[in-house]
């Protein structure tokens, strides 16, 4: 691991300007960028540590704040640590805005954050990694095949709803995607159901997609947050090394 310089940055967007936090290795050189797309508690210290470890693996790493229409983060005041008993608590103020944020709209912001990333001295030109965590592997999916051309691989990890029966469904997008994808799926997830990953694995083989999908035995939902207490050490451990692995084939 080497020493790594990180920055809270503003990112201009067609409908307003979200904040992020861009990290890289501190020796000044371009490295293979990554574009990671936060859980649904959102940016904060827990998120900064998990993209200062992928920079200092040798990556450029942007982590925007998508919940920017509605504050810079913390939208969400948060505890130093989640347990279940806050959780239900602060679901009242997530869900809204994670409701709110339609694939229109994150992919339009996606296309924003890529750029943002091409601009930057320390990313490497062409295309990109995209990680995400709960809800934010929707949008890693989603971003995989709406910009096939500019991401050259995808992960996502405890994901949730990406192959439901709804016309905007992420797994629909199989056919468009030309990078290679890594899932890590919680064990007996109910926002991603053994039904949903039958039905995304089906969709990426029949798209010739190159894919790994596992469920992680005994991984709740949440399971990469060490600021929750879904937290799983086995689960994260086990993550990194595929998210890792991935990123390594890539570039």
């Amino acid at each position: 691991m080497t020493a790594v310089q990180g920055t809270d940055i503003d990112i201009p967007t067609e409908d307003g300007t979200a904040d992020a936090y861009l990290t890289h290795p501190g020796d000044g050189g371009p490295h293979p960028a990554v574009l990671f797309y936060m859980d649904a508690f959102g940016l904060r210290p827990q998120l900064r540590s998990m993209a200062d470890r992928l920079a200092g693996a040798g990556y450029t790493v942007l982590v925007p704040n998508v919940f920017y229409r509605h504050g810079r983060a913390p939208v969400v005041e948060l505890p130093e640590f989640i347990d279940d008993a806050l959780r239900g608590g602060l679901f009242q103020h997530i869900l809204p805005m994670g409701q709110a944020l339609t694939s229109e709209l994150a992919m339009r912001d996606a296309g924003a954050y890529l750029d943002r990333l091409a601009q930057h001295p320390e990313a490497a030109d062409g295309p990109v990694a995209v990680t995400g965590y709960c809800f934010g592997a929707r949008l890693a999916l989603l971003t995989a095949g709406t910009y096939p051309e500019r991401v050259a691989a995808a992960a996502g990890f405890h994901g949730a709803q990406l192959a439901t029966d709804a016309p905007d469904s992420p797994h629909l997008m199989a056919d468009r995607i030309t990078a290679e994808l890594c899932f890590g799926h919680a064990d007996e997830d109910p926002s991603m159901s053994p039904e949903q990953i039958q039905r995304l694995e089906d969709a990426l083989t029949a798209a010739g997609v190159r894919h790994r999908c596992e469920v992680y035995p005994g991984a709740p939902h949440g399971f990469t947050q060490a600021d929750t207490a879904s937290y799983h050490a086995e689960g994260d451990k086990r993550h990194w090394a595929a998210l890792l692995d991935l990123l390594d084939r890539t570039f």
